[in-house]
């Protein structure tokens, strides 16, 4: 059985897994077959908090749990308190070659033990209680030479702080000042505007940009100058680092050819970056496919990133190499799918209604029955099927014997599943059984 979740952790997973999607925490509730991996991805973690920095590549296909891992890695750096972002890389809404959007989105999906995103905000309201404790802890005698001395004691120790930041991008540290500055003086509108200009986000008042200095607006290089600005603000937050997910850089090879090398050559660029050690307290990582490490359109265009990435996946994958710079995901195969199908039914069961007779009519038999069936929906392709798999569990069975104290799954359920609920891989892979073309619904009596 599952350990005892907290009921509010139970039903945050439990609903994800009724809409269909990976839970944004909880994740170690569900974890199955990522023992091998944790240990060299701990080792990252516990580098970055010590002040260091690191990239993973992560590489796997469709439903092999590149999304779930990330996001699993993600809960045990919010352990250690550091902040976590995830951004999808999407040519519509953030391309990677604009720098620029990226940060944004890293804003506003920043993430903290205490504060969901964006916990841009909060962050800096925490920078600016520390710099102030801070800098009165190193000069006691300030406050009690009145607020101006306090001032002056904080400026220093914020020029110091940023000293590195100031190099490269001035800007960050003018709009910190001046952000202090007119939440000291409780001017809101200022504060606000600041704060956005600071996360990256575009069309802010030019009148707060003047009453800071600064003009114009965030850049692909001023990007990388506030990403290590922002590194800054989150260790005297009290977050010494900082988990960046890029996930779904695969999407770089439907792009056009001129946009895509762009994109390789701003990954290569954040690569040479952390090497130099600009980024200390930053892990990095990024998901993409195998075609996407391999193919034509993908990594392979960019010589240089190639050989940063190249790892050697030729050898027996049970030999796969954990602490290299790729990291490949095996995928789902028939007994992990049932494993996981068992840890659901056993969280469900923690809370449920009547987790008697849950375990009665979804027993272990039934698991295996279900999944078969979902997988032969799906081409017997077990790869695919964790997430159509799990949602049925949930919805269709799990929640109707809960509630329905006559239903039995094995007399009262038929599997159906209809296109319209399947991701366009999960309607590949049911092509394959599937005659084109069929408009009806799939249904599938189980044993």
């Amino acid at each position: 059985m599952t350990s005892n979740p907290s009921p509010r952790r139970r039903r945050e997973v439990i609903d994800a897994l009724r809409r269909g999607t990976v839970p944004a925490s909880g994740l170690d509730l569900l974890a199955v077959g990522l023992d091998r991996f944790m240990p060299a991805l701990d080792a990252s973690l516990d580098a970055v908090a010590g002040g260091g920095a690191a990239f993973k590549a992560v590489r796997g296909e469709y439903g092999s749990g590149k999304t779930f891992l990330t996001r699993y890695v993600a809960e045990r750096a919010l352990g250690r308190a550091l902040a976590t972002a995830e951004v999808q890389i999407s040519e519509a809404e953030t391309p990677l070659h604009k720098l620029e959007t990226v940060y944004r989105r890293i804003g506003e999906s920043l993430r903290t033990a205490s504060f969901p995103p964006s916990a841009f905000r909060p962050v800096l309201d925490s920078w600016l209680f520390t710099l102030e404790s801070d800098a009165t802890a190193a000069d006691p005698q300030a406050a009690e030479q009145g607020a101006d001395a306090v001032n002056m004691t904080v400026e220093r120790l914020l020029e110091k702080r940023l000293s590195a930041v100031s190099i490269h991008t001035p800007a960050f540290a003018q709009a910190l000042r001046a952000y202090r500055a007119a939440a000291i003086a409780g001017d809101t509108a200022t504060a606000d505007a600041l704060a956005a200009w600071l996360g990256g986000q575009p069309h802010v008042a030019a009148s707060a940009k003047r009453s800071a200095g600064i003009r114009g607006e965030l850049d692909h290089f001023g990007a990388m100058g506030f990403l290590q600005g922002l590194l800054e603000v989150l260790r005297d937050a009290g977050h010494p680092g900082l988990l960046l997910v890029l996930d779904e850089v695969e999407t770089l090879q439907r792009v056009r050819s001129d946009v895509r090398d762009r994109a390789l050559n701003a990954l290569r660029q954040l690569l040479d970056e952390i090497d130099s050690g600009r980024y200390p307290g930053l892990f990095l990582m990024i998901t993409g496919t195998s075609a996407f490490y391999d193919g034509p359109s993908g990594v392979s265009r960019l010589p240089p990133l190639a050989q940063r990435l190249a790892t050697d996946f030729y050898t027996d994958s049970r030999f796969d190499n954990p602490r290299a710079v790729q990291l490949r995901l095996p995928g789902f195969d028939r007994d992990s799918l049932l494993a996981l199908g068992g840890k659901v039914r056993d969280l469900y069961a923690s809370g449920a209604e009547a987790p008697d007779r849950i375990a009665a009519l979804v027993d272990d038999g039934y698991i295996v029955a279900l999944a078969d069936a979902v997988t032969g929906v799906l081409g017997g392709k077990v790869g695919v099927a964790p997430r159509v798999f799990l949602k049925k569990l949930v919805t269709d069975v799990l929640d109707r014997v809960d509630q329905f104290p006559d239903f039995d799954p094995r007399k009262h359920y038929a599997l159906t599943v209809s296109p319209g609920e399947l991701s366009q891989e999960e309607r590949n892979a049911a092509a394959v059984t599937v005659p084109a073309g069929r408009p009806d619904d799939i249904e599938l009596d189980l044993p």
